[in-house]
């Protein structure tokens, strides 16, 4: 920044010489406020998983006591006891080791001298190859009329890909839940399949794959668009170099992932056409809000910042709030085995220590940031205590971005529109199968062969 030249004092008046002062005793005392709000901020604590939203990921990880650098997980004396494999219930075959001979002076051992000193598996796969079916399809002509007659071929051996849905199925599961490149597809099953797929073929098998996720999640989106309950979150993904946002909107049934170039309301207006649920779960950000009757704030969100505020030096407010929201968390751990009259209870109970905390005079200016915010947010913290179905906190949409932030850093975002709405898809179908016990590949297979097992009952 360059310092303006000083005028010329000489040609200015006594009036504009005292003008010319004031002005630059104000600025004096702007740069005064903006250097001391600097200092401020240099004074902070840093902010880690313990205190605000940034991922364990990124925070420091501390050394445990006495530990030394190792090659392997749980190596040397550092770790817990291993507690063992269980034994198959249903081995492929058995080898029993019997001895023939004493050892020690050679007499012949029988079976009445045998007894069984251990039992263990050794497990190993078999090598995997394709298995090829050639089809010969042969077109009958008719000596009498002259026509022709093309010969039918049994289901699933038409004309087209010559991959098989569960081919289809391992590609999917392996690229969007794990986040297998293009490339490191291709590469992957030569060696661990002895079959050859081309990075064209890929694409060409996910874009054939794309309308099978894409009525379901139809199926899946008007099941979410008559609940009770909806909770929602949104994070950051690339497509094509650009920045777009990743929403989820899921409660204990379903879940349902919508990739937007916005991060706006119109995003939850537009998936929930019309329907408004009686509670909305969410964290603090505007665009979360007004979307239902009643609305839960995160507590887990808000005892991160209320942490903050304490490493931060607000010894009171801060202290007092965060000890009310833990109370509150206890309690949410119990509200379905708690009765009505109860929950009632604890509730009149949590609001009136609220009003106690609500009356402190905090100094600190994250204190009073706080106690600004829970005055306008005060009638949302303890929703759950009016209905137990209604989770405290937002953890279980956060669960659901983890892969999408995991995608993100793997493969640094999406090339194409269609492809990420394929991978929206295929993440509303295994979200809303976990919910039902059904793991990610069968939930895929199930979706690509049109059944209904990974459809919510």
């Amino acid at each position: 920044m360059v310092l303006p030249p000083l005028p010329d004092l000489t040609t200015l008046s006594h009036a504009e010489k005292d003008a010319l002062i004031v002005a630059l005793w104000e600025q004096v005392g702007a740069l005064m406020a903006r250097v001391a709000m600097l200092e401020a901020k240099l004074n902070e604590p840093p902010k880690t998983s313990d205190n605000s939203s940034v991922p364990p990921s990124k925070g420091p990880k501390a050394n445990r006591e006495g530990e030394t650098k190792r090659e392997g997980p749980r190596q040397g004396s550092v770790g817990r006891k291993g507690g063992g494999r269980p034994l198959s219930r249903d081995p492929d075959q058995i080898v029993s080791a019997k001895a023939t001979a004493c050892r020690h002076c050679h007499a012949a051992l029988g079976e009445d001298d045998q007894l069984l000193q251990s039992r263990y598996d050794k497990i190993d796969l078999p090598p995997v190859r394709p298995v090829v079916t050639r089809v010969e399809r042969y077109a009958g002509h008719c000596s009498c009329c002259g026509g022709t007659t093309l010969a039918p071929v049994p289901n699933g051996m038409d004309e087209g890909t010559p991959f098989s849905p569960r081919i289809v199925a391992t590609a999917l599961y392996l690229r969007f839940t794990h986040a297998i490149s293009y490339q490191r597809l291709h590469r992957l099953f030569e060696p661990l399949f002895g079959l050859v797929i081309s990075e064209g073929a890929l694409d060409a098998m996910f874009r054939r794959a794309k309308p099978a996720f894409d009525d379901a999640v139809v199926a899946i989106l008007g099941r979410l668009r008559r609940s009770r309950i909806v909770c929602s979150d949104e994070t950051s993904v690339r497509i094509d170099g650009k920045t777009c946002w990743n929403w989820v909107f899921q409660n204990d049934q379903m879940v349902i992932h919508v990739i937007r170039k916005t991060r706006g309301a119109g995003v939850v207006t537009e998936v929930m056409d019309g329907h408004r649920p009686v509670i909305w779960v969410s964290d603090l950000y505007g665009a979360q809000q007004g979307h239902a009757d009643r609305w839960q704030v995160c507590l887990a969100h808000q005892l991160r910042d209320c942490q903050f505020a304490i490493d931060a030096g607000d010894t009171i407010f801060a202290p007092r709030m965060k000890a009310l929201l833990l109370r509150a968390v206890v309690l949410a751990r119990r509200r379905k085995t708690l009765a009505e009259s109860t929950r009632r209870e604890y509730r009149r109970r949590l609001d009136e220590d609220l009003d106690a905390i609500m009356a402190l005079v905090p100094e600190n200016r994250h204190g009073k940031r706080l106690r600004k915010r829970y005055g306008k947010v005060r009638f949302d913290l303890f929703t759950f205590l009016i209905d137990p179905d209604v989770p405290p906190d937002n953890n279980g949409s956060e669960r659901e971005l983890r892969p999408t932030a995991t995608y993100r850093k793997v493969t640094g975002g999406f090339r194409s529109d269609w492809g990420a709405e394929l991978f929206a898809g295929i993440r509303s179908v295994v979200g809303t199968a976990a919910r039902n016990g059904i793991d990610a590949y069968t939930a895929i297979q199930n979706t690509l062969s049109g059944s209904t097992a990974s459809k919510p009952g």
